[in-house]
């Protein structure tokens, strides 16, 4: 990793730890996945990995106008900065439904979907819509793989049908992730991603076949995106590569994008000339996913030994010296969508300096709604 593109100048009077986003390497990173799905119209990115309206306007400025979210909050920030189609990517119970009705009431220039993989729940929703005097577009999560949320495929046609009777809902369509689709190789993701996909096209087949409106698929994530880039009829749903972070970066390389976020962190302790903290804990950087949750760029061979709330501690190979305290080192996180919300603001930077503050407005669970 090359320390010398995180590099800040001027950064005497910068609060360690702090996170910063590149935003020349974003655009890059961004320039190059619009000309890999064949256009920015064929992209429908989350917006979780970042959670500000900044990233949305840069994105809406190269072209991209649909979004996707994870919470309300999402959902309205994007309404905000200006998304035209947006995505709700949870299932709605509870109070969410009324707060996403309220939301889209709000907003009639905007076209908005939930999602659902039960019925009580889409008939909850209906129900509710209904009441509201609006109507909602649904679409279908549908489980590929991962088994964390979705119908199955099994029984994806005839749940399908069964929600269609539903009256204050009109289905657009399936919305299918496959974040499991980890294989380093590309080859074996793809094969992966093509075996689900030929079992989804036939359902969407006889879906069609049989007069239901089924026009909207909304494919993958990350990891699967360069495996569907020469299928037409899909969105494709990337989020973290935007950004990038080291464990896309180091595990799978055809998805060597450029990580756009460094921590910046300084020096506080020494132990010995070869181990020394820094003020970078748990609380400034993501726990998951289990093992190095983070590297210093330039500093690779630095190990980490044990990290607390607001320390961590590495070593370095006998005969490296530990950098001196007070030493500005530019950690890069191995998961950057939550450690992004671990802080209220992003550094934004261009060219050697910090150029702006960016927000990170949706990191609260509830904005207005």
């Amino acid at each position: 990793m090359d320390r010398n593109a995180y590099i800040l100048e001027d950064t005497g009077d910068l609060i360690s730890p702090s996170l910063i986003y590149y935003k020349d390497i974003i655009f890059e990173n961004t320039k190059r996945i619009i000309e890999m799905a064949g256009g920015a119209e064929r992209l429908w990115p989350h917006v979780k990995s970042h959670k500000t309206a900044e990233m949305i306007r840069m994105q809406i400025a190269l072209g991209i106008d649909r979004f996707k979210c994870a919470t309300i909050a999402e959902a309205e920030m994007t309404s905000e900065a200006g998304g035209s189609h947006i995505i709700l990517a949870y299932p709605l119970v509870g109070p969410n439904i009324s707060r996403f009705i309220h939301l889209v009431k709000d907003h009639p220039q905007i076209v908005y979907y939930a999602i659902g993989d039960d019925f009580d729940c889409l008939a909850a929703l209906a129900k509710e819509t209904l009441e509201a005097g609006i109507n909602m577009n649904v679409l279908i999560d549908v489980d590929i793989g991962m088994h964390r949320t979705g119908v199955s495929l099994e029984t994806l046609e005839s749940f399908y049908v069964r929600v269609s009777s539903l009256k204050g809902i009109t289905l657009k369509g399936l919305h299918c992730y496959d974040g499991h689709c980890l294989d380093r190789e590309f080859t074996r993701r793809k094969a992966k991603t093509e075996e689900s996909d030929r079992y989804l096209l036939q359902i969407l087949k006889s879906l069609r076949e049989k007069g239901y409106d089924c026009e909207t698929l909304v494919m993958g994530g990350s990891p699967s995106f360069p495996c569907r880039t020469g299928n037409a009829d899909f969105y494709l749903s990337p989020g973290t590569i935007f950004i990038g972070d080291w464990a896309y970066y180091s595990k799978l390389p055809d998805l060597a994008f450029t990580p756009g976020a460094a921590l910046f962190s300084r020096v506080v302790s020494r132990q010995s000339g070869n181990t020394f903290t820094i003020d970078l804990g748990s609380k400034g950087i993501a726990a998951d996913p289990v093992g190095v949750r983070g590297i210093i760029a330039g500093l690779e061979e630095a190990s980490p030994l044990l990290q607390s709330e607001e320390h961590w501690v590495f070593s370095l190979p006998s005969g490296i010296a530990a950098p001196p305290i007070g030493s500005g080192l530019y950690v890069i996180p191995t998961h950057i969508c939550p450690t992004s919300a671990l802080y209220s603001e992003i550094q934004a930077a261009s060219g050697g300096k910090i150029t702006e503050q960016w927000k990170v407005r949706a990191r609260d669970r509830r904005i207005n709604y």
